[in-house]
């Protein structure tokens, strides 16, 4: 339902320029409308109305305010309306709103965007006689539905924190928007588990980053965004789980719909699937690839037929909960694509679906723990990261351990997730620095196999170990992992890639 459309605008004066682009941005810090203008003190109690057009194609609004005078105690109160009615109306508590298909700024409502005029609607609670307060209206229109990279825009897309370093995080989550669960607040019944408890066990967990993961839905973004202001030390990132009959895959980065019904008229196989998530600019892992797929849980397994393009996707879950040894392992099929020639970043998840599960448990929230470096805590930073293979995971869900990988021979350098040149002959420095490991072993992989015959023993809280590869020019891929005393997996690390062509992604 459409709230009642407000009173309509008195005593318009505007002077403003709007610079509308040729066409509709994606992920741009870009306005597509500049709108500027002046409320007076004879338009005490009113409303102001401000066109702008938004074309069709349009998947997202987003609006940025800004107002002088309110030293003079001036307040203007921030509205949206769309060519149907109210959109949005926050009072004088927000300076940013932001509307799409699924989910909106609280105060807003989410839906279809009709293409047309559209109205920033300013209320005028409060302004002086004889002041003038100036305005400045931004708007980002977008035909993807991601958020403008620029400065207070909350939701997944702005910065929570600043400087490149590692950070931790969850990639696989589920909800009352799909099939998470939890018991009541008494206890009494099981119920469908509220977002607010998975995003809060995340941050007792002291993750920095979540991907929230309902299957096929996009209802839970409209709970994120709400959430966002209070957990402003979490970073939220857009996520879904597409779960098919053939397969599972997360995508990340995008708050579209993606149409899941693999093998009907709308989506004939998995490859116009992915190619629409990479439309999107979104980054695709393929979910518990070696889980076995039935009755409990149907297309778990990755089998689609015809067999996917592994170039169009990006990592693969490698970790999932406490998969990581056994049949049911994810590790076999990544080191499979690896073999193939495929760049497929291994990622982990919890795959939670108890928020409340205790977080000593494998498999809550957190458990296991990805840690991508990147250069900032956001999303595009962190996808970056990932599609860049600058990862590990951490399945013991740590807040401290690291594994820092460096390959170094002739003056050049590569860590987790690079390309290095390794002619033949040319031997190769690796060290892996491992801490908070002490009593763990590190093992060194290249190409699915164990290089050597013993493991390195780490004996302090911050060591570096190191060991000697000499190139015999081909294509390979090597990396380390720790294991603990007990020979259980600690640390999962991605590859250096020797003698790889130039790519990204999955492609070879």
């Amino acid at each position: 339902m459409r709230l009642a459309r407000v009173g309509a605008a008195m005593g318009l004066l505007v002077w403003a320029s709007a610079f509308l682009m040729a066409q509709v941005g994606g992920r741009d810090s870009v306005p597509s409308a500049v709108l500027r203008g002046r409320v007076t003190g004879a338009q005490q109690n009113t409303y102001v109305e401000v066109p702008f057009a938004v074309p069709a194609g349009t998947s997202r609004v987003t609006l940025t305010f800004a107002y002088t005078g309110k030293e003079q105690h001036t307040a203007l109160d921030l509205g949206l309306e769309d060519t149907e009615g109210l959109r949005c109306w926050s009072g004088g508590n927000k300076s940013l709103l932001t509307v799409a298909e699924a989910e909106a700024t609280p105060s807003c409502l989410p839906g279809r965007l009709p293409a047309g005029t559209w109205k920033v609607l300013i209320g005028v609670p409060s302004i002086r006689q004889g002041q003038v307060s100036e305005y400045t209206a931004k708007v980002y229109l977008s035909s993807t539905g991601s958020l403008p990279e620029t400065a207070g825009v909350s939701g997944g897309t702005g910065a929570v924190r600043a400087g490149t370093g590692w950070y931790r995080g969850d990639l696989h989550m589920h909800t009352a928007h799909s099939d998470g669960s939890c018991t009541s607040e008494s206890g009494k019944k099981r119920v469908p588990c509220p977002v607010f408890l998975t995003a809060d066990a995340a941050a007792r967990r002291g993750l920095d980053f979540i991907a929230i993961t309902d299957h096929n839905a996009t209802s839970h973004y409209d709970a994120m965004r709400e959430l966002t202001p209070y957990f402003d030390e979490l970073l939220l990132i857009p996520g879904r789980e597409i779960t098919t009959f053939h397969g599972h895959m997360n995508v990340f980065g995008t708050e579209q719909f993606l149409d899941f019904r693999l093998g009907s008229a709308a989506v004939p196989d998995i490859d116009t699937l992915l190619r629409r998530a990479q439309r999107l600019g979104a980054v695709v892992s393929l979910n518990h690839p070696g889980a076995p797929t039935g009755e409990r849980c149907m297309g778990c397994g990755w089998d689609p037929s015809p067999a996917a393009d592994m170039k169009l996707v990006q990592a693969v879950e490698a970790i999932n909960s406490g998969s990581e040894e056994g049949p049911y392992s994810g590790v076999p099929f990544w080191e499979r694509g690896l073999n193939q020639g495929y760049r497929l970043t291994a990622v982990g998840g919890s795959d939670n679906h108890n928020a409340k599960k205790p977080l000593e448990q494998v498999g809550s929230v957190g458990s296991p723990t990805t840690v991508v470096y990147a250069a900032e805590l956001s999303t595009a930073a962190v996808l970056e990261a990932i599609r860049a293979g600058h990862v590990f995971v951490d399945l013991t869900a740590s807040r401290d351990k690291l594994l820092e990988v460096r390959a170094e021979a002739a003056g050049r350098t590569a860590s987790m997730g690079d390309r290095m040149e390794a002619p033949a002959g040319v031997t190769v420095q690796l060290a892996a620095r491992v801490v908070q490991g002490a009593g763990a072993k590190v093992m060194w992989i290249e190409d699915g196999k164990a290089m050597g015959e013993a493991s390195l023993p780490v004996a302090g809280e911050d060591q570096t170990l190191g060991m000697e590869w000499k190139s015999d020019g081909a294509r390979h891929w090597i990396r380390a992992e720790v294991r603990g005393a007990d020979g259980h997996l600690w640390l999962l690390g991605n590859p250096v890639y020797m003698n790889w062509q130039a790519a990204t992604g999955g492609a070879k």
